[in-house]
């Protein structure tokens, strides 16, 4: 199959970073390809680093309404703890399956496909062990604002059919929205749930990392999806009103985090999947929003994809960090934007099925500011250029 591949060639960057972060400290050889870092600076001087390792965010440097920056995502710094991290998928991105899919098995026209990794209870989850979020990605940085990623997943990889050729772009706007682009195609009918798995930290990360309970949260969504004991859907949508899982009016996270609820239960706190509102499918939305009280920080989320998982960092231990920062339970949050779990077995979700002579795409933005109330405040007009 032909397929892009885009040179390892970054630009000249300096050493270190307003993070704090080393470029050679990123610098080795894994799987026969070079690792580095990149960032992506915008005209008021703010920073994305990413590794090409799992294509993952390592730094995000926004200001607080002081004007103090802070590095607001959950990462690593060097790439010796990236490969080693105790939490894999921490900021990765993730492929070639998001969420799980039950009992690691799942049919496609007519055939099953049960090789497939069981790296979650008696589910499959992100891709297996070997997953996107493990591969190093071919790199080429376009200019100050963009990052190229591609990776080539062969037939059969983790016992998924069909070659797939996957582009991710990074961008930095000079509004401060982080976009992320994704493009796949595949020679032979697959499934595709490619997504980022971002752990945001607005307080800004420390030792210990504030938990999140006190972020405010709005959510677009007025269903979400339930799960059983092993995280996977009942094939049940929900409606939100009346539940701990209705962020329809902002609230804090902690209100209803351990509500006597079966759902929480399951999910040991929120690990759901929200269907996002939405006129048409494929629309570019507005999907959640946070806000941290004490730094004025906040995050919007917009996405074309049908679904945003939330997960509030539940299984996060106290893992080491950048520069001695620790990441506690519940000290990150995650917005997933995806199809739903398991949706190669529901086949009443939105279908993620990709068949020869199509393209995957996705187009998901994290817009971080200052701000405190539910409305959006809008993307800058360059975010399709």
């Amino acid at each position: 199959m032909c397929h892009k591949l885009y040179n390892f060639n970054p630009l000249s960057m300096e050493t270190s970073t307003l993070s704090g972060l080393k470029r050679e400290d990123f610098q080795s050889t894994i799987q026969g390809k070079q690792t580095d870092l990149f960032t992506l600076v915008n005209k008021q001087g703010h920073e994305v680093s990413i590794t090409n390792y799992g294509g993952a965010l390592v730094a995000i440097m926004v200001p607080d309404k002081n004007g103090k920056f802070a590095n607001v995502i959950q990462g690593h710094d060097s790439i010796k703890d990236v490969v080693n991290s105790p939490e894999p998928f921490l900021s990765t991105l993730i492929g070639r399956y998001g969420n799980r899919i039950c009992k690691a098995r799942f049919q496609l026209d007519g055939v099953e496909y049960n090789k497939i990794a069981v790296n979650n209870g008696p589910n499959h989850l992100h891709g297996g062990p070997t997953g996107f979020h493990a591969r190093v990605w071919d790199a080429e940085q376009l200019d100050t604002h963009t990052l190229v990623l591609h990776y080539f997943s062969e037939d059969g990889e983790e016992g998924f059919p069909g070659n797939l050729d996957v582009t991710v772009i990074y961008r930095w706007t000079d509004a401060d929205e982080l976009v992320i682009e994704y493009k796949a195609t595949t020679d032979k009918p697959t499934i595709v749930n490619l997504t980022n798995h971002g752990f945001f930290s607005l307080a800004g990360i420390a030792n210990p990392t504030p938990d999140v309970l006190n972020l405010q949260c709005f959510i677009n969504a007025d269903f979400y999806v339930p799960i059983d004991e092993t995280s996977i859907p009942t094939g049940e949508v929900r409606a939100v009103k009346g539940t701990p899982f209705d962020f329809t009016t902002m609230h804090a996270i902690g209100d209803m985090i351990d509500a006597d609820d079966e759902q929480i239960h399951n999910g040991t706190g929120y690990d759901h999947s929200y269907l996002v509102k939405k006129k048409e499918f494929k629309e570019l939305s507005y999907a959640a929003k946070i806000y941290e009280p004490n730094s004025g920080r906040s995050m919007e989320v917009y996405t074309t994809e049908p679904a945003l998982q939330l997960y509030t960092g539940n299984f996060l231990s106290g893992i080491p960090g950048q520069f001695g920062a620790t990441f506690p339970r519940r000290s990150g949050i995650c917005f997933e934007a995806q199809y739903a779990p398991d949706s190669p077995n529901q086949t009443h979700f939105p279908c993620c099925v990709l068949r020869p002579g199509e393209e995957y795409w996705q187009l998901t933005v994290y817009k971080f500011g200052n701000s405190n109330g539910p409305e959006a405040t809008g993307l800058s007009s360059d975010i399709r250029e």
